[in-house]
């Protein structure tokens, strides 16, 4: 019996309206053990994606109808479509137009005539990157993690997949994104909001609630989603334990990891008064430690969001 585990293809778009391109493109890819699908223009290849999710795109800059950087745009614009990889290939090659194709969205630049060993070995890094940034959003996913990553402008950048179900839920589409969310959350990043702050927004559907986990070494903010119209983390361990507001706070941050010292700082009070309050909360819940306080917080969070 053949117990070998056959390994997935990876699936690459090709868009380009030249066929010479497309045909040495194609040629280099299926070579390479890759499946290819093939798009002439923008709006095509936004059809197709939607369609089947490919995991990396090539993407000529000039092309009729919707050039390359309109495209990549709305890429990035989609959440379902955005943690998908573009290089552009083209044959523009000043400064200005490698700079264009990068803030648009794009990982790489490759100027034509494309070299097949180049492209090959940049493909590589780049699916290789996208597969690690996919497998440690669904390691997120799976402990129960609504966090996205959004850029200066408020553009979504990333997700895990239980967050993009709830901006799914709260009626979040790309345009409403693009035109309400992105404003809001860009003049809100602007001055630097405290570490933990809350942002509140009426979705077209549902309320949501965002708090500010921090920003990355590139810069762009991470944050925690939640629905905006049930309590939160906080609130929920109140109503389920029993806990009066403080010691709910308390607990949440010890549930997320975090020292008394740091709780201290947080929530404003003194290490003294945290201590004071886990007291109560041991006392209440029926434990003796904060590993078990912990547990039991995580666990009915946990029920709360299934």
């Amino acid at each position: 019996m053949n117990n070998t585990i056959e390994q997935r293809r990876d699936v690459v778009l090709v868009v380009d309206d030249s066929p010479d391109a497309l045909s040495l493109i194609n040629d280099t890819l299926e070579a390479a053990g890759m499946d290819v699908l093939v798009a002439l223009e923008g709006r095509q290849a936004l059809t197709i994606m939607r369609r089947i999710r490919p995991d990396l795109v090539l993407m000529d800059a000039v092309m009729p109808n919707m050039d390359g950087f309109e495209t990549c745009k709305a890429i990035k614009a989609d959440s379902k479509l955005a943690a998908v990889p573009v290089i552009f290939m083209t044959g523009l090659n000043e400064i200005g137009d490698v700079v264009k194709g990068l803030e648009s969205g794009g990982v790489d630049y490759l100027v034509k005539p494309v070299r097949p060993g180049e492209l090959l070995a940049r493909m590589k890094v780049h699916l290789s990157n996208a597969r690690l940034t996919h497998s440690a959003q669904s390691a997120l996913d799976h402990a129960g993690q609504h966090l996205s990553m959004f850029n200066a402008l408020g553009h979504l950048q990333w997700a895990t997949p239980l967050a993009y179900a709830l901006l799914e839920e709260a009626g979040a589409s790309s345009a409403w994104q693009m035109q309400t969310l992105a404003p809001k959350l860009r003049a809100w990043l602007a001055p630097g909001p405290a570490l933990h702050s809350e942002l509140r927004i009426d979705g077209p559907v549902k309320g949501l609630l965002m708090r500010f986990q921090g920003l990355s070494e590139s810069g762009q903010a991470l944050f925690r989603l939640c629905e905006g119209n049930r309590p939160d983390e906080a609130g929920l361990l109140k109503q389920r334990l029993g806990l009066t507001e403080r010691e709910s706070e308390v607990l949440n941050w010890v549930a997320n990891g975090k020292t008394n010292r740091e709780v201290a700082e947080i929530l404003g009070m003194s290490p003294r008064t945290v201590n004071k309050h886990l007291e109560q909360v041991f006392s209440k819940l029926g434990v003796e430690n904060r590993t078990a306080a912990a547990g039991i917080a995580l666990a009915t969070l946990a029920k709360a969001i299934a």
